[in-house]
Protein backbone atom coordinates (compact mmCIF):
# COMPACT_ATOMS: atom_id res chain seq x y z
CA UNK A 1 0.00 0.00 0.00
CA UNK A 2 1.55 2.87 -1.12
CA UNK A 3 1.55 5.91 1.52
CA UNK A 4 -0.16 8.89 0.46
CA UNK A 5 2.26 11.98 1.48
CA UNK A 6 0.20 15.54 0.65
CA UNK A 7 3.26 17.75 -0.28
CA UNK A 8 4.01 14.81 -2.94
CA UNK A 9 0.07 14.65 -4.20
CA UNK A 10 -0.36 16.80 -7.07
CA UNK A 11 -3.81 17.51 -6.85
CA UNK A 12 -3.21 18.58 -3.32
CA UNK A 13 -0.08 21.22 -4.46
CA UNK A 14 -2.46 22.23 -7.55
CA UNK A 15 -5.37 22.87 -4.91
CA UNK A 16 -3.25 24.76 -2.20
CA UNK A 17 -1.54 26.37 -4.55
CA UNK A 18 -4.57 28.05 -6.59
CA UNK A 19 -5.88 28.96 -2.99
CA UNK A 20 -2.87 30.95 -2.31
CA UNK A 21 -2.32 32.52 -5.66
CA UNK A 22 -6.44 33.63 -5.12
CA UNK A 23 -5.45 35.20 -2.10
CA UNK A 24 -2.73 37.18 -3.19
CA UNK A 25 -5.11 38.37 -6.78
CA UNK A 26 -8.19 39.12 -4.00
CA UNK A 27 -6.14 42.09 -2.60
CA UNK A 28 -7.05 44.01 -6.12
CA UNK A 29 -10.98 43.14 -6.08
CA UNK A 30 -11.59 43.00 -2.38
CA UNK A 31 -11.03 46.17 -1.50
CA UNK A 32 -13.32 47.30 -4.49
CA UNK A 33 -15.98 45.69 -2.44
CA UNK A 34 -16.00 42.22 -4.65
CA UNK A 35 -15.82 38.82 -3.35
CA UNK A 36 -14.17 35.78 -5.37
CA UNK A 37 -17.00 34.73 -7.53
CA UNK A 38 -18.23 37.78 -8.41
CA UNK A 39 -14.32 39.21 -9.19
CA UNK A 40 -14.40 35.69 -11.46
CA UNK A 41 -17.73 36.65 -13.15
CA UNK A 42 -17.08 40.07 -13.64
CA UNK A 43 -14.05 39.11 -15.28
CA UNK A 44 -15.23 36.51 -17.66
CA UNK A 45 -17.64 39.21 -19.02
CA UNK A 46 -15.23 41.83 -19.49
CA UNK A 47 -13.18 39.12 -21.70
CA UNK A 48 -16.28 37.08 -23.41
CA UNK A 49 -19.03 39.66 -23.57
CA UNK A 50 -22.83 38.72 -22.98
CA UNK A 51 -23.01 35.30 -21.60
CA UNK A 52 -25.30 32.69 -20.13
CA UNK A 53 -25.03 31.85 -16.36
CA UNK A 54 -24.64 28.32 -18.06
CA UNK A 55 -21.95 29.34 -20.04
CA UNK A 56 -20.39 30.98 -16.97
CA UNK A 57 -20.79 27.84 -15.09
CA UNK A 58 -18.39 25.95 -18.16
CA UNK A 59 -16.24 28.71 -18.33
CA UNK A 60 -15.16 29.38 -14.58
CA UNK A 61 -16.08 25.62 -13.22
CA UNK A 62 -17.73 27.25 -10.73
CA UNK A 63 -21.88 25.49 -9.60
CA UNK A 64 -24.74 27.01 -10.47
CA UNK A 65 -25.93 28.14 -7.63
CA UNK A 66 -22.29 30.11 -6.88
CA UNK A 67 -22.71 32.03 -10.18
CA UNK A 68 -26.31 32.84 -10.02
CA UNK A 69 -25.29 34.36 -6.06
CA UNK A 70 -22.64 35.89 -7.89
CA UNK A 71 -24.60 37.30 -10.35
CA UNK A 72 -27.56 38.54 -7.85
CA UNK A 73 -25.23 40.40 -5.45
CA UNK A 74 -23.76 42.00 -8.70
CA UNK A 75 -27.06 42.99 -10.40
CA UNK A 76 -28.08 44.54 -7.16
CA UNK A 77 -24.46 47.07 -7.18
CA UNK A 78 -25.75 47.33 -10.67
CA UNK A 79 -22.45 46.18 -11.77
CA UNK A 80 -24.20 43.24 -13.71
CA UNK A 81 -27.73 43.00 -16.03
CA UNK A 82 -29.88 40.08 -15.95
CA UNK A 83 -31.91 39.30 -18.90
CA UNK A 84 -34.04 36.29 -19.71
CA UNK A 85 -32.51 34.45 -22.93
CA UNK A 86 -35.09 35.60 -25.92
CA UNK A 87 -33.95 31.77 -27.18
CA UNK A 88 -34.81 30.05 -23.96
CA UNK A 89 -37.10 31.21 -21.55
CA UNK A 90 -35.52 29.22 -18.95
CA UNK A 91 -32.03 30.81 -19.20
CA UNK A 92 -30.51 34.71 -18.46
CA UNK A 93 -28.00 36.34 -19.62
CA UNK A 94 -25.75 38.65 -18.03
CA UNK A 95 -23.65 41.07 -19.51
CA UNK A 96 -21.68 44.14 -17.39
CA UNK A 97 -23.05 47.12 -16.91
CA UNK A 98 -21.42 50.85 -17.91
CA UNK A 99 -20.83 51.10 -14.53
CA UNK A 100 -19.49 47.28 -14.17
CA UNK A 101 -17.04 48.02 -17.17
CA UNK A 102 -15.26 51.01 -15.65
CA UNK A 103 -14.99 48.93 -12.05
CA UNK A 104 -13.68 46.33 -14.11
CA UNK A 105 -11.42 48.55 -16.42
CA UNK A 106 -10.31 49.80 -12.24
CA UNK A 107 -9.82 46.49 -10.73
CA UNK A 108 -7.69 44.65 -13.23
CA UNK A 109 -4.32 46.43 -13.89
CA UNK A 110 -4.30 46.02 -10.14
CA UNK A 111 -5.03 42.01 -10.34
CA UNK A 112 -2.40 42.22 -13.46
CA UNK A 113 -0.27 43.86 -11.50
CA UNK A 114 -0.05 41.21 -8.20
CA UNK A 115 -0.16 38.60 -11.12
CA UNK A 116 3.08 40.10 -12.64
CA UNK A 117 4.93 40.30 -9.26
CA UNK A 118 3.39 36.88 -7.86
CA UNK A 119 5.68 35.51 -10.96
CA UNK A 120 8.62 37.41 -10.66
CA UNK A 121 12.00 35.55 -11.28
CA UNK A 122 10.38 32.60 -13.18
CA UNK A 123 12.49 32.03 -16.09
CA UNK A 124 9.62 32.96 -18.78
CA UNK A 125 10.41 29.49 -20.85
CA UNK A 126 9.32 28.05 -17.72
CA UNK A 127 6.23 29.60 -16.98
CA UNK A 128 5.21 28.84 -21.06
CA UNK A 129 5.95 26.07 -19.95
CA UNK A 130 3.51 25.59 -16.69
CA UNK A 131 0.87 27.34 -18.63
CA UNK A 132 0.67 24.11 -21.11
CA UNK A 133 1.03 21.44 -18.48
CA UNK A 134 -1.74 23.31 -16.86
CA UNK A 135 -4.31 22.97 -19.95
CA UNK A 136 -3.17 19.48 -20.30
CA UNK A 137 -3.88 18.84 -16.91
CA UNK A 138 -7.48 20.43 -17.10
CA UNK A 139 -8.67 18.57 -20.23
CA UNK A 140 -7.53 15.65 -18.74
CA UNK A 141 -9.99 16.14 -15.64
CA UNK A 142 -12.42 17.08 -17.96
CA UNK A 143 -11.78 13.95 -20.12
CA UNK A 144 -11.88 11.90 -16.97
CA UNK A 145 -15.41 13.70 -15.56
CA UNK A 146 -16.77 12.66 -18.87
CA UNK A 147 -17.02 9.12 -18.49
CA UNK A 148 -19.40 7.18 -16.90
Amino acid sequence: MADLRLDEFLPYRLSVAANAVSQVIARAYEAAGLKTNEWRLMAVLAEDGELSQQAIVRRTKLDKVSVSRAAQGLESRGLVRRAQDPADARSLRLTLTPTGKRLHAKVAPAALSLATELVEGIDPEELRALERLLVRIEAQAERMLARP
